[in-house]
């Protein structure tokens, strides 16, 4: 009795061991979630990029942007002048810009003598992130006070989200996971389900080339989330109550890029997989992480190691909030998320490329 048992022991065992993919999950898996969990999930704000605004660059001051360069969560970015505070927070050059007044030395000097007065500096913030601004404003008014009186704390202005609405942070960021997840799942069944139902044989006698045969299967798909888009856009605007600062047009048109792209990652998706549950797993599963640890959409990427910076470059989520947080809290226009268009629609372009090709394949 105790014999067999050991057999079976023994078999299940060996039966482990030469499946690679059991041996991958239990083994690789939990080694990959302790580095992410570990150095990804942090809500330290660090990198923080900050300007100066310095009219009368005298000693107190040359030592306040000193105590700040010096402090390790702070990136000094030089000084700008007083007319360009806007621009440099809108162009993305510094999360914060720090504006020393005129006579900042008389009024520092006046609240040391306890006579009071106007503010001798003011903090302006970029609030589009409410965890950055939050955290990071606390931080510097600290560094910037030194050992001075509380009395003569800077003035904390927060630019295109002055209320701290959480709303305003975590919609852009939600927007990118539901479509990516949704478009993805629904499209990387399409060919999987061809295979499973024994069409597949329609198709290689179909006289319907294979980029038509992609596109047949990606308009109603596409339509259905013009449908989903629209929906979240007014919930959006109506119930969280999102301001829509920018122009709607670029949003609405970068979103439908970012839609082509999630279908055509489900179609890939599609090509690889031998089975629908598969493919859902791998759709819904695979993409899940990688899109809430390394887009920006919990954690700040500038928090992250330099190698899972790199891997963040890979996701397309991260691009689309980027550019989503710029044009729909900061109201800037489309040329200011050129880059991240460029690259998401070179994604798109090299997914629809190599589906191509792996559905020809699978023709052939």
């Amino acid at each position: 009795m105790k014999g067999s048992f050991m057999s079976f022991v023994r078999k299940e065992t060996l039966h482990i061991v030469r499946d690679p993919r059991t041996m991958m999950i239990v083994l690789l898996m939990p080694v990959i979630q302790m580095v992410l969990f570990g150095f990804a999930i942090s809500n330290e704000v660090n990198n923080i990029d900050v300007a100066v605004v310095a009219p009368h660059p005298t000693e107190a001051v040359r030592q306040a942007v000193e105590r700040m360069s010096s402090n390790p969560y702070f990136t000094f970015k030089g000084y700008v002048p007083g007319t360009r505070v806007d621009a440099t927070l809108r162009s993305g050059e510094a999360d914060a810009v720090v504006v020393f007044a005129d006579d900042y030395d008389r009024r520092i000097g006046a609240f040391s003598r306890g006579e009071g007065g106007e503010a001798a500096l003011q903090i302006v913030f970029d609030a589009s992130d409410t965890n950055t601004a939050s955290a990071g404003a606390g931080y510097l008014r600290g560094v910037l006070l030194g050992g001075m009186s509380a009395a003569s704390a800077p003035e904390t202005h927060l630019l295109y989200n002055p209320q701290m609405k959480s709303s305003y942070s975590f919609v852009p960021g939600i927007m990118g996971m539901i479509f990516m997840l949704i478009c993805a799942m629904m499209t990387s069944v399409s060919i999987v389900r061809e295979k499973e139902t024994g069409t597949m044989e329609v198709l290689l006698v179909s006289p319907v080339r294979p980029l038509r045969i992609v596109f047949a299967k990606m308009i109603p798909y596409f339509t259905l989330s013009c449908v989903n888009l629209l929906t979240i856009l007014l919930l959006a605007r109506f119930v969280l109550e999102v301001p829509m600062s920018g122009n709607l047009v670029p949003i609405v048109g970068l979103s439908l890029l970012y839609l082509v792209l999630a279908l055509a990652f489900g179609l890939f998706i599609s090509t690889v997989a031998e089975r629908q549950a598969t493919a859902l797993i791998i759709s819904a599963m695979l993409l899940l992480m990688p899109i809430i640890m390394l887009s920006g959409l919990a954690f700040p990427i500038e928090n992250m190691p330099g190698v899972l910076q790199a891997l963040s470059c890979v996701v397309p989520t991260r691009w689309y909030i980027e550019a989503v947080r710029k044009l729909m809290i900061e109201g800037l226009p489309l040329a200011a998320v050129l880059k991240e268009l460029s690259i998401l629609a070179a994604m798109t372009l090299v997914l629809i490329v190599v589906s191509l090709r792996k559905f020809n394949d699978k023709l052939e």
